[in-house]
């Protein structure tokens, strides 16, 4: 094993010692917080997901094969199926419509690793909305500390991909208080089975980057019972997979200093925009054009757009997006929607928008350039949009980081907000569950979350 290796491997160790050994006390006030507001946030975004054309007829076959009714399937309704099923449905459902939340300091969805597998496990468990909510604050810290610790120098791999059977395995282990050798056995294990999605498929529009969650949390949740009778990894197979076999960048220090002194989660970021968080600082800026000029008619008016951006938004190119998945990772089409419909919500990216004729012609509109000079870490993602106007008129607008981040947060009341207005139709009492969950009410957290799931889906249409 190189020196570098070794290293890994034994910062990974004092990870898993540390995340085993975690306990109530010891997570601040504000971590507690930001758990809660991250289940409340990415209930919304499962649920949102619902109707999605190709997602139902995916619920449906896994309900039709499903073995004992133990965990829900958030799609209306309190549909149940075995915890494995439903990790792969909701963990499916999660990203598909880009409203979930994320990790800023590196590209990775940490509540989206961890989510899907912890609520099965949980409900079919028993298990209290306090322990789920310890369990999702130690996968989180674990998963994103694997996306800082393994870098990759370009965009090579997706983050859905390669992280969600880290962070399954880590908050399936945490919740079932797994000594610190089989949490490393777990997590050890799942780091051999995670997939190696290529990035540009998101931009592509292949459907199958929506399932890379779903099956890193299947791989997550069996990684930890295979360790529960000694089948497991290697201390050095974090680095083989990650270094060996993806070609990842290793930074050793990445993976214990400072434990239980800052915790990842309190990084994340939030979304109101229904699109990839690259563009986010771009749509920022039309939203800000357009209350400046409220009458634009963009279709007819608009001659160009110049769309300055980081370098990471430079990948989000594809004009002719085929797929509602491609379009809200196409920089062109977010533009051009946002123009025309003035609003960022789901249904600006939807399939009913690919093919309408105005939003296609403010594609072919549409250019990308280079933001430069790139400022650093935490507006390293920022835009500058102009407009060229017919008339000759110049207007210009610029974000350099988008809302919803560590350094701009949303109110968590702006979340809870959104995510009434997604789950009300079909989960008429789930908001209201969600704010006494963001408040840390005593009784919900002493609640086991099988109760707490009944009772946000009661009253449901079913």
């Amino acid at each position: 094993m190189t020196p570098n290796a070794a290293a890994v491997a034994d910062g990974i160790a004092a990870l898993g010692r540390w995340a085993a050994e975690v306990d109530f006390s010891s997570l601040p006030e504000a971590v507690w917080r930001r758990a809660a507001l991250v289940v409340a946030d990415d209930l919304a975004a499962v649920v949102a997901a619902r109707d999605e054309p190709g997602l139902r007829p995916l619920h449906d076959q896994l309900l039709r094969r499903a073995a004992a009714p133990e965990a829900t399937v958030f799609r209306g309704g309190r549909t149940r199926t075995d915890r494995y099923s439903a990790a792969v449905a909701n963990g499916a459902a999660a990203g598909w419509c880009e409203l979930d939340e994320g990790y800023r300091a590196v590209p990775c969805h940490g509540g989206l690793c961890v989510l899907p597998a912890l609520w099965a496990e949980a409900e079919a468990e028993g298990r209290t909305v306090r322990e789920m909510l310890r369990a999702l604050a130690i996968g989180y810290e674990v998963v994103t500390r694997f996306a800082r610790g393994f870098r990759f120098p370009d965009q090579r791999l997706h983050p859905h991909a390669a992280l969600p059977a880290v962070g399954a395995a880590s908050g399936v282990a945490a919740i079932r208080r797994l000594t610190a050798e089989t949490f490393l056995d777990a997590v050890t294990g799942a780091s051999t089975m995670v997939a190696p999605g290529p990035f540009n498929h998101a931009v592509k529009g292949a459907l199958v980057r929506n399932l890379w969650a779903g099956v890193g949390a299947w791989v997550g949740l069996r990684s930890v019972d295979w360790a529960g009778f000694g089948i497991g990894g290697a201390a050095s197979s974090p680095y083989d997979a990650f270094v060996g076999g993806l070609g990842a960048e290793a930074r050793p220090d990445e993976f214990a200093a400072g434990l239980g002194e800052s915790w990842g989660i309190e990084d994340g970021y939030h979304k109101l925009y229904a699109c990839c968080q690259y563009a986010h600082s771009a749509v920022e800026s039309l939203v800000a054009l357009l209350a400046r000029r409220p009458d634009i008619e963009a279709a007819s008016e608009i001659e160009r757009i110049i769309v300055e951006t980081h370098w990471r938004g430079l990948a989000l190119d594809n004009r002719r997006p085929a797929t509602s998945l491609a379009a809200k990772f196409s920089l062109p089409h977010i533009v051009a929607s946002v123009c025309h419909l003035r609003h960022a919500g789901a249904g600006a990216f939807s399939a009913a928008t690919l093919d309408d004729p105005a939003i296609a012609a403010l594609r072919e509109r549409v250019e990308l350039e280079r933001y430069e000079p790139e400022p650093a870490w935490p507006e390293d993602r920022p835009a500058r949009v102009t407009w060229l106007l017919r008339t000759g008129e110049r207007l210009r607008a610029e974000c350099r980081s988008a809302r919803g981040g560590p350094d701009r947060p949303f109110a968590p009341s702006e979340i809870l907000d959104k995510a009434r207005g997604i789950t009300a139709p079909a989960y008429p009492r789930m908001a209201g569950i969600c704010e006494a969950l963001v408040a840390l009410d005593g009784a919900l957290l002493e609640t086991p979350w099988t109760e707490a799931v009944a009772a946000m889906t009661a009253g449901a249409p079913s």
